[in-house]
């Protein structure tokens, strides 16, 4: 549901505004957009629910850091509309831009500033007080394990660093959406679980999450739940155990007392009308598919109603990496978004 209001212009002129009443942090409809012949975004349509992590994944090139720009208002979309806590990407960005944070994929820091100076200007510019800001910014410091680098400039930090002082300069007005594009990439995985901590801290105290990643491990540690996009296009939505269920469920390995016995087993699960079971003689082990716990007991009832000796049993269910290739169908996507010459 939209409602308008009347505000204000810079000029003191009143205006009409619309915002959007839905509960949703994030709402996207048909967005398009072309860089020159190359279709970036073709009809995105996405929803966040306030207080959530949406994972975001896609092959180099899909466009996911395009969507990202059009929702932070760096770049305006060709067609389609969108709202961002509550408020109109197009219409009104100068108002959208003062509840968001955004860290993109490069470090955006000023080098001649020092660390504990960068986060102070910014919590001053969001309208911190000075006592605020001090505070929050010798927090944020802590938590990127920066403290010790608080007075040097920026110009003096290595690269994980950098990438750790913007992502603390992304959060620090505890903004209503914060958009992280692959945040943690180049960073090691000490200070990627720093990362991963202060997100859930954010999203615990209300804030909620737009999380572009390469990383699967990352999408299944946040995310709350999952767009893929491939092409410009959302070719997937979901929540991380619903796409693993989507492309294929539990497998369930029997491993053999006696392995010559695999094939006749799979025969008379195949008998018994559980089909889809193969064979690994190398690993000694059957493979059969099961949707549920129900499934699971009856192919160890149907094996041990006909003898067969069972050394052990293990579930599996589809990595996020094979859902992901299952519904890309590659590792890779053609051609770039060209979203970096934006």
């Amino acid at each position: 549901m939209t409602q308008t209001a009347t505000a204000p212009n810079d000029q003191g002129q009143q205006h009409t505004e619309s915002r959007t009443d839905s509960g949703n942090a994030v709402e996207a409809r048909g967005i398009v957009k072309h860089f020159g012949e190359t279709k970036a975004l073709d009809g995105v349509d996405l929803t966040v629910q306030q207080g959530t992590v949406r994972g975001v994944l896609g092959p180099n090139g899909a466009g996911k850091t395009t969507l990202i720009r059009v929702l932070s208002t760096l770049i305006k979309p060709d067609a389609g509309s969108a709202f961002v806590g509550g408020f109109d990407v197009l219409r009104q960005p100068k108002q959208l831009r003062r509840t968001i944070g955004l860290t993109g994929q490069y470090a955006s820091v000023d080098e001649l500033l020092s660390g504990y100076e960068n986060l102070y200007l910014i919590g001053r510019l969001l309208d911190l007080s000075r006592k605020e800001a001090k505070a929050r910014a010798t927090e944020l410091l802590e938590r990127f394990s920066l403290t010790e680098a608080a007075k040097r400039e920026a110009k003096t930090y290595s690269g994980g660093m950098r990438r750790r002082l913007d992502l603390a300069a992304s959060m620090i007005g505890r903004p209503q959406v914060l958009f992280l594009d692959e945040p943690t990439t180049g960073l090691d995985p000490r200070t990627r679980n720093e990362v991963w901590d202060e997100v859930q801290r954010m999203v615990r105290e209300g804030s909620t999450v737009l999380l572009t990643t390469q990383y699967m491990e990352e999408a299944e540690q946040l995310a709350d739940d999952l767009t893929v996009i491939d092409r410009g296009r959302v070719i997937a939505a979901g929540s991380v155990a619903g796409l693993k269920a989507q492309v294929g469920g539990q497998t369930l390995q029997v491993r053999a007392t006696h392995p010559a016995e695999l094939p006749e087993m799979a025969r008379c699960l195949a008998e018994a009308g559980i089909l889809g079971a193969t064979v690994s003689a190398d690993a000694g082990v059957l493979a059969v598919p099961i949707t549920g716990d129900e499934q699971l007991t009856a192919v160890i009832g149907v094996l041990g109603t006909r003898g067969f000796g069972v050394a052990g049993i293990d579930t599996q269910v589809p990595s996020l990496d094979e859902v992901f290739l299952t519904i890309t169908g590659k590792s890779g996507s053609a051609p770039a978004d060209k979203e970096t010459q934006a």
